[in-house]
């Protein structure tokens, strides 16, 4: 089995370091500016959460690196063009298989607009993460024959889709997060075709140990106390745009929300 997952690798870093040389060209010119002042909710690890009122104009989201294990067709198998990867609920194999993968549920909710605040109806998010065990399917050897916790949906007419999952655990080198790309249609998704962006979203921590104490978690406590967001690959230059906000328990469930824009 690698261990590696999403750090250290050459592509990973010459997409982070690329953002970077951006950032600094651009200067802050050119930034969408946000139209009315957002509320701020700090994390416990210092960072602050972003949440823009309905219909402001939003900073796009910062493109981030896929990982080694897309499964887009980019770096291996490609989920995408299977039949079956439109769905919500992402806890199961589909295919040959039907594994459901293990692990407190998660219910991911997204809302994508557009740079100047309107939503991005018909847009299509292909999510997928790791789980309660650090491994990614079709990829890791324990878990290479599912592709579970891989899905694509298309955003309604107020650009809001919804995944339903289970938390993922978090495993050396890496703060807990979900991987997504963005899609202008639901027939560019399927296709693996004319990608938007790609980019990460993470998780806060308080509601990370409370998961991490439950059962079969035991790895993701070790893991998550030897990394941070300040130390992070992708995260440490901040999360404002990626921070998902929580709610709900380790007995119900959580729903993780994120409200984003990008080019479109």
């Amino acid at each position: 089995m690698t261990d590696n997952h999403d750090r250290g690798l050459q592509f990973d870093l010459a997409t982070l370091f690329g953002r970077r040389r951006a950032l600094s060209l651009l200067g802050g010119a050119g930034l969408t500016l946000v139209a009315c002042a957002p509320s701020t909710t700090t994390t416990g690890t210092g960072f602050t959460t972003t949440s823009a009122a309905a219909g402001a104009a939003l900073e796009t989201i910062p493109e981030e690196t896929a990982g080694p294990y897309p499964g887009d067709g980019s770096n291996g198998p490609n989920a995408l063009t299977q039949s079956g990867i439109v769905r919500s609920d992402i806890r199961s194999s589909f295919g040959s298989s039907t594994r459901t993968a293990e692990g407190v549920r998660l219910t991911i909710d997204l809302t994508v607009q557009k740079e100047d605040g309107t939503p991005f109806a018909g847009a299509a998010i292909y999510l997928w993460h790791c789980d309660m065990n650090g491994d990614y399917s079709m990829y890791s050897d324990r878990v290479k024959d599912e592709n579970f916790l891989r899905g694509v949906q298309e955003a309604d007419t107020s650009g809001r889709l919804k995944f339903v999952s289970v938390f993922p655990g978090a495993y050396s080198g890496r703060w807990p997060h979900v991987h997504f790309e963005v899609y202008p249609s639901l027939d560019e998704a399927t296709k693996a075709g004319n990608k938007i962006i790609t980019s990460q979203l993470a998780l806060p921590e308080t509601t990370c140990k409370e998961v991490y104490g439950t059962t079969g978690y035991t790895q993701s406590v070790r893991n998550m106390s030897r990394t941070s967001l300040q130390q992070d690959m992708v995260f440490r230059d901040g999360t404002d745009e990626q921070m998902a906000s929580m709610s709900g328990d380790v007995t119900s469930g959580y729903t993780a929300s994120l409200t984003f824009a990008v080019q479109g």
